[in-house]
């Protein structure tokens, strides 16, 4: 039998049992699905991370409470203000690279408006290291921070609730039931918000030195430092442990740059994603079982059938290639649509959820790729036991 003739045969075998056929794909046409938009939503949230961070520029260094080893449990931060004034004076160059930070979820309202946004209590450098623009008005002043004057700059998304058409330059903004003055606002950066950071437009900037007083604490969460260069940043990151040395123990603090973290959250994630399509994998198993066990029922309900091509001249290897190409099939059909349904999912997971989704070709080639290997792995036992059946005894079966 020609390779055509055994793809037309087996084709015409399973149209014979629709219904059987279609509930024989469904473990398969799961599985497809579900890595597929599992791995998209794991790759999407990798390039978007890896995104944010890159955007804040190639030689920037976070300074970090611990010893940096992400896999062990938060520290408390030691990190004082005269921490960041410090390093500045000993980095070479320009001054004002570095800049100190300590966050709060606060609410802030306005004339019965609430949103509940994260307050970067900042110095007045922030900006400039971290690379955020205003889309109008000014930021505080190193003046402000000193006299812990109340003002404040607003995320794009912020202001926009808060104030709608408004325009929020010199209004008073209550936060966290103190009232701050509007001072300018930040370009938006867009993201809509992703559940894996927090939303850069639903944030409020405030001096440092205010912010502290009003969460109630003397200390910075992080510092940032920027480099002069790309090639500067291994001799920056010696300047910033030798500062910050001479006041604390080297397991209080780490310096990290911003590879080192893009290849923790790249690991964190790629395990991450490895676990979610294995555990989609399982319906895999279950439909190649499933498969497995349709397959046998098929010989035997056409033992008979089987007999008489043999008796005609058909060769074990026929009969073997074809019921193992009916199991293809039958998994490469359901492979098929729930790569379709798998891709079409992601594309709605990426326009209507917070959660970003992205389809890797790796990710459709694995799938389909995985949906014929179970095919064919559990298609060969009914397909060895139809090729040895005895064409006298087949024959005799009612």
């Amino acid at each position: 039998m020609s390779p055509r003739e055994a793809v037309r045969v087996a084709l015409q075998a399973l149209a014979a049992n629709r219904l059987r056929s279609a509930l024989t794909t469904l473990g398969v046409l799961i599985g497809v699905m579900s890595v597929v938009l599992l791995v998209a939503i794991g790759q999407g949230a990798r390039s978007e991370i890896t995104s944010a961070i890159e955007g804040l520029g190639s030689n920037l260094l976070f300074v970090l409470p611990g010893d940096g080893d992400f896999g062990s449990g938060p520290t408390r931060s030691r990190f004082v203000l005269d921490d960041v004034e410090r390093i500045d004076q000993r980095l070479p160059g320009a001054q004002r690279r570095t800049a100190g930070s300590t966050v709060g979820a606060e609410t802030l309202q306005v004339d019965g408006e609430r949103v509940s946004a994260s307050v970067q209590a900042v110095t007045a450098s922030y900006p400039d290291v971290l690379n955020r623009e205003l889309a109008r008005g000014q930021l505080f002043t190193e003046s402000d921070v000193v006299t812990s004057r109340r003002t404040a700059v607003l995320g794009a998304s912020v202001a926009e609730e808060l104030f709608a058409r408004q325009d929020p330059i010199g209004r008073q903004v209550s936060i966290g039931g103190v009232q701050f003055r509007v001072t300018g606002v930040l370009t938006r950066i867009g993201g809509d918000g992703s559940p894996f950071g927090p939303d850069q437009d639903r944030t409020a900037l405030v001096p440092i030195t205010t912010g502290q007083r009003l969460f109630g604490v003397d200390r910075l969460d992080s510092i940032f430092v920027r480099a002069s260069s790309t090639a500067a940043v291994d001799a920056d990151r010696e300047v910033i442990r030798a500062a910050l040395g001479e006041r604390l123990d080297e397991d209080e603090f780490s310096v990290v740059s911003q590879d080192e973290i893009i290849g923790v959250v790249g690991d964190i994630l790629a395990i991450l994603t490895g676990v979610l399509a294995a555990i989609a994998g399982i319906s895999l198993l279950v439909g190649g079982v499933g498969v497995s066990n349709i397959m046998l029922v098929s010989v035997s309900e056409r033992t008979r059938e089987i007999g008489l091509r043999k008796a005609l001249g058909a060769r074990t290897r026929d009969i073997t290639a074809q019921f193992l190409l009916e199991a293809v099939a039958l998994t490469a059909l359901g492979g098929l649509i729930g790569l379709g349904l798998g891709i079409g999912g992601s594309h709605l997971v990426a326009a209507f959820a917070p959660v970003p989704a992205e389809v890797t070709w790796w990710s459709v080639a694995l799938a389909l790729g995985t949906s014929v290997a179970v095919g064919l792995v559990f298609g060969v036992l009914p397909a060895r036991r139809a090729g040895k059946l005895d064409p006298v005894e087949a024959l005799r079966r009612d």
